[in-house]
């Protein structure tokens, strides 16, 4: 016996068994740090985080280029307008923007070609807080940066809270990269950050043993001195 088909019913279906699936990442930031972090993110803004505390960002589908890190010393007023000895981000608790270095910085993009998220972490931008960023899905490993490079870092990269990446003191291709990956490699201040935190990007340059990916459909937790 045969039933009428309800087109009605049966078109919606099929629509969507064509349609990629859009995942809106889950990043929860949490600060196991002996001493207050003011978590920033961009997009997504900032929040003080105390010691244990978390803050759970909703990340779009096709998000790229985009930043959580931590603030070290900082003061706010009511109106949220201050400053941080580390990854201020232009004196605002709501971040908007990059933050200023000395900062350790968890980089990412979803939604990639071949159904992917990328993901990093950078002392491109120098060192101020260790960090572990980690898929929650067990397909993936979480990578981490967690070092005393404050206490290590050399005498001309040496900043107050932090420890800075040579191109944000000397400011030259060498260190900057910013005449193509020909003429740029790693050199001797790289290889500091290199050394102890070998799954970090420690120049602009260091895709091959810093950039990793995950299934597209993954949520992440970053924690602040994991």
């Amino acid at each position: 016996m045969s039933f009428p088909i309800n087109l009605t019913i049966l078109f919606p279906l099929l629509f969507t068994l064509f349609i990629p699936y859009n995942h809106a990442a889950t990043f929860v930031i949490q600060n196991k740090c002996p001493y207050t972090v003011w978590a920033a993110a961009s997009p997504s803004g900032g929040r003080r985080l105390d010691p244990d505390q978390s803050w759970t960002l909703n990340v779009k589908p096709g998000t790229t280029q985009a930043r959580i890190w931590g603030r070290t010393n900082c003061n706010f007023d009511a109106s949220g307008q201050g400053q941080c000895e580390t990854g201020d981000c232009n004196g605002l608790l709501e971040c908007k923007g990059y933050g200023k270095p000395p900062n350790t910085v968890a980089e990412f993009s979803l939604d990639q070609p071949n159904n992917v998220d990328y993901f990093d972490i950078s002392n491109v931008y120098g060192f101020n807080i260790p960090i572990e960023f980690s898929p929650t899905t067990a397909a993936c490993h979480g990578k981490r940066c967690a070092a005393n490079l404050i206490a290590q870092c050399p005498n001309k990269l040496q900043a107050p809270g932090g420890c800075n990446n040579p191109c944000t003191v000397f400011k030259t291709n060498e260190y900057c990269c910013t005449n193509g990956a020909e003429s740029c490699g790693p050199t001797v201040y790289s290889e500091f950050f290199k050394d102890r935190c070998p799954d970090a990007y420690s120049y602009p340059k260091d895709d091959a043993t810093s950039l990793f990916t995950c299934p597209t459909g993954a949520n992440y937790v970053i924690t602040f001195c994991p």
